[in-house]
C-alpha cells in the first residue's frame, strides 16, 4: 500500500520551477524599436543553439508526470478522488483576468503582434492540464496493467512514440500531435504509478538513467534529433509538440538520476528549513503554473515605460541570456505576490494535493 512520499513532493516542486524557469528562460518578449508596443516573441535558443543542453535540466515534464502516476495510485489506495477544484480554481482565476485584458487591448487597438503574443503566453501552458485530466481518468485501467506487467507496460507507449517520429519525416498531421502527447506522456506516468505499487525499484535507476543517456546521445548524432528539449523556430521538429523519443529518454534519465538520489534526498527532507519551502511549492503548485507567464507579462508591460530594457524587451542575441538572470528575481516576486492572491480568494487551502 503507497503513502505519501515527501521525495515525490519534492520531485513534484523541483519539476514545476524547472517548467517555470525555463519559461521564462525561453520566451524572449521583444518590442518593436519603431512601434514599442508592438511586441512579438523569440526564442534565444535560435540566436543561441550552444545553450540547448541548457534545457535537458529544465524541461522537467517528465518528472512531474512520473509524480502525477504516483499520486494517482495514492489516490486510488487511499479511496480518494481527484480534487477538481485545485486543479480548476487557478485556471478559472486565470480566465477571469485575461478575457477582459484582451479584450480591452482589442477596444484600444493594440498591435495585432501583441495579443497574439498574449494569447500564446497565457494559454499554451495550460495544455497539460488536459493531458494530465486524460491520463487521471484512464487510472482505473492503466493501474492493472503496471500491477501485472510491472514498469514494462511502458514499453508500448514508446514504440507508438517511435511510429510518430517516423511519421514527422513526412510531415504530421495536426491531430495525431494532439493524440500523440497523451500517448507519450503516458510513459512518465506509469512508471510513476509502478513506483507507487512498489514495481520499480532502486535499482531500475542505473538502467532508466544509463537508457536514458546512450537513447539520448544515439537519437541526437545518428538520427540527427533537435538538440533542444523545447521547440526552437528553424529546427527540423519541437521535441515538445509532440513529444519525441528523445523526450522520452530526457524523462528516463531525469527518472533514474531520481530514483538513485531517492535515499539521500528522503534524509535531507526531515529537515524542516529544507522541507518547508518543498511543502510551500506543492501548496501552489497549481497557481504559480498558472500565473508565472502573467507574471512576466507584467514586468515586461512595466519596462514598456523605460525603453528596452537589456533581456526584457530587446532582441535575445549577444548578452541576452546574462541580462535575462537578472529577471529572474523580479519576475519570482511579482509571482509570489500573484500566488499570495489567488490562495487569499481561495478558501480551504489545506495540506499539498498528492
Amino acid at each position: 500500500m503507497t503513502t505519501r512520499d515527501h521525495t515525490v513532493d519534492a520531485l513534484r516542486g523541483l519539476a514545476i520551477a524547472g517548467v517555470v524557469l525555463g519559461h521564462w528562460l525561453v520566451s524572449a518578449v521583444v518590442s518593436d524599436p519603431y512601434q514599442p508596443t508592438a511586441l512579438h516573441g523569440e526564442s534565444p535558443l535560435a540566436h543561441t543553439p550552444e545553450f540547448a543542453p541548457v534545457t535537458w535540466f529544465l524541461q522537467t515534464l517528465g518528472p512531474f508526470f512520473f509524480a502525477a502516476g504516483y499520486a494517482a495510485a495514492s489516490r486510488a489506495w487511499h479511496g480518494k478522488s481527484l480534487r477538481r477544484g485545485r486543479l480548476l480554481g487557478p485556471v478559472l482565476a486565470l480566465a477571469a483576468v485575461w478575457l477582459p485584458a484582451t479584450l480591452l487591448l482589442a477596444a484600444v487597438e493594440s498591435p495585432a503582434s501583441t495579443r497574439d503574443l498574449v494569447r500564446a503566453l497565457v494559454t499554451q501552458p495550460l495544455w497539460f492540464l488536459l493531458v494530465y485530466l486524460v491520463l487521471v481518468a484512464l487510472t482505473p485501467v492503466l493501474r492493472p496493467l503496471v500491477v501485472r506487467c510491472g514498469p514494462w507496460v511502458a514499453v508500448v507507449p514508446v514504440a507508438l512514440v517511435g511510429v510518430v517520429d517516423l511519421i514527422r519525416l513526412h510531415g504530421l498531421p495536426n491531430w495525431l500531435g494532439v493524440v500523440a502527447a497523451p500517448v507519450a506522456w503516458a510513459v512518465p506516468y506509469l512508471l510513476g504509478l509502478a513506483l507507487a505499487e512498489e514495481r520499480l525499484h532502486r535499482r531500475a535507476g542505473a538502467v532508466l538513467l544509463s537508457l536514458g543517456v546512450l537513447a539520448g546521445a544515439a537519437l541526437l548524432w545518428a538520427a540527427r534529433y533537435p538538440a533542444s528539449a523545447v521547440g526552437v523556430p528553424g529546427d527540423r521538429w519541437s521535441n515538445l509538440a509532440p513529444p519525441s523519443l528523445f523526450t522520452l529518454a530526457l524523462a528516463a534519465a531525469q527518472v533514474g538520476v531520481f530514483l538513485l538520489l531517492r535515499p539521500w534526498l528522503a534524509r535531507v527532507l526531515r529537515h524542516r528549513a529544507v522541507w518547508a519551502p518543498i511543502s510551500a511549492l506543492n501548496r501552489h503548485a497549481m497557481a504559480v503554473y498558472c500565473w508565472h507567464q502573467t507574471a512576466l507579462l507584467l514586468v515586461t508591460f512595466t519596462g514598456l515605460l523605460t525603453g528596452r530594457l537589456p533581456g526584457l524587451l530587446d532582441e535575445p542575441t549577444g548578452d541576452w541570456p546574462l541580462h535575462r538572470l537578472y529577471w529572474l528575481p523580479v519576475f519570482a516576486l511579482v509571482l509570489a505576490a500573484l500566488t499570495w492572491l489567488q490562495a487569499s480568494c481561495t478558501p480551504g487551502r489545506r495540506s499539498p494535493t498528492t
